[in-house]
């Protein structure tokens, strides 16, 4: 072989080296962005923040939507700071919790906003919490409704998704969550989205929670759930939660199948 012909085959070789290095760091065409966003609704301050060594152990982040018909107290507002401070997310369910359509269709835009929207939204200002996201209060709106909380500065608003409905102890219809496609978001800056009830009346099974987990995995998603209260045992006297062993079930299942925990507010703001 002669020595020019060594040389140019020395230079394809770095040429070829050079481009697999490139190519090592480029960054992935479709990056791994499955998860899981879990969020609570309404006033249980004291309940949510025991949970801080459960989402500790799994390294979890969650959205608190918060229902503020009053001034917070100091301790609420500790509270709430440390688990903002833990990477939670704080989230707005209300000031009243009223029913938005009909008090939309009742007084129009402007009073729906000093009603439900403005009184609550101040309260957690003065308190230092600006909300970006914001869960309806019993799934109800509409999209004269949700112009109007997109208006008011909400990047994402959260509905209600049930797998289970009976009336008048009738059961209406019974759907697997892995069947619930829209209890999966799906990274394309989608703004109404609905998250998954996991209270103990819906009667989800672990098995059917592990299912839903494993197809946001597999489909590059990120699963929405959320439930109210955190409670031990079966609920009394009109209470109303999800069974702390049963998020747990889902924090392991999900931490398992390396799922990133995502606020509701990080969904619109990952990029495709």
């Amino acid at each position: 072989m002669t020595y020019l012909a060594i040389r140019y085959k020395a230079r394809i070789i770095l040429i070829l080296c050079g481009l697999f290095l490139l190519s090592c760091n480029e960054t992935p065409v479709h990056p791994q962005k499955s998860g899981i966003a879990i969020s609570f609704d309404d006033h249980f301050i004291n309940e949510w923040y025991a949970l801080r060594p459960l989402f500790q152990k799994y390294h979890a982040k969650v959205t608190f939507f918060l229902v503020c018909s009053k001034s917070l107290t100091g301790d609420e507002v500790s509270k709430l700071k440390q688990l903002q401070k833990d990477g939670h997310e704080i989230g707005f369910h209300g000031t009243i919790h009223g029913k938005s359509t009909e008090m939309i269709e009742a007084f129009g835009p402007e009073k729906y906003a000093e009603t439900e929207l403005r009184p609550g939204m101040k309260f957690m200002s003065d308190a230092g919490f600006y909300p970006t996201s914001y869960a309806h209060p019993g799934g109800n709106h509409n999209d004269q409704v949700d112009s109007v909380l997109l208006a008011n500065g909400f990047k994402i608003l959260r509905d209600v998704a049930i797998s289970r409905r009976v009336l008048f102890g009738i059961p209406l219809y019974t759907l697997a969550p892995r069947v619930i496609s829209w209890i999966f978001y799906h990274f394309n800056n989608e703004k109404i989205t609905d998250a998954l009830l996991i209270d103990q009346d819906s009667e989800i099974t672990n098995e059917e929670i592990q299912d839903a987990i494993q197809k946001a995995k597999s489909t590059n998603t990120a699963l929405m759930l959320f439930g109210h209260k955190p409670l031990y045992k079966k609920p009394v006297n009109g209470e109303y939660g999800f069974n702390v062993s049963f998020l747990e079930t889902i924090l392991k299942e999900a931490k398992q199948q390396d799922l990133k925990f995502y606020t509701m507010t990080e969904l619109v703001e990952v990029k495709n």
